[in-house]
């Protein structure tokens, strides 16, 4: 059985082939589902009222109502869960990119930090999902 070996300090540790495949299909899931179902969302307001997460500046600078934005938000959210769904090495960057987007909006909003944390989170599993899938050559 092939391994995955890992360097920590001055120290080897082994990872099984299944266990590497088992975390890529993991992030890949979750950064397919979720991006897909809050980018539907945008479009029914279910969850929450998207707007409301939307900074006063974005709508300055594009001169549209917020909620018309937020439609072009999820069609862009449910375009990248797919793009991660069939080609998650570019995907997890462009899921990457966006919950950077996502992050400076709500700093800039000056409300909503645990959000903004949350999503920082989110940012690091979609580069720990690009570094498995370049691994894979995915």
């Amino acid at each position: 059985m092939k391994t995955t070996a890992l360097k920590e300090r001055g120290r080897t540790e082994t990872l099984a082939p299944e266990t590497v495949r088992q975390a890529f299909l993991l992030l890949r899931t979750v950064f397919t589902v979720a991006p897909v179902l809050f980018g539907l969302d945008k479009f029914t307001n279910v969850l929450t009222d998207w707007t409301s997460y939307l900074a006063p500046v974005v709508t300055s600078v594009v001169p549209l109502p917020g909620q018309t934005i937020m439609y072009a938000v999820g069609v862009i959210e449910i375009l990248a869960g797919l793009l991660v769904a069939f080609r998650p090495r570019i995907g997890s960057l462009v899921v990457a990119a966006w919950l950077f987007g996502i992050i400076v909006n709500l700093l800039i909003l000056g409300n909503f930090y645990d959000v903004a944390l949350r999503d920082f989170g989110l940012l690091v599993g979609a580069l720990a999902l690009n570094r498995l899938a370049t691994a894979a050559k995915r």
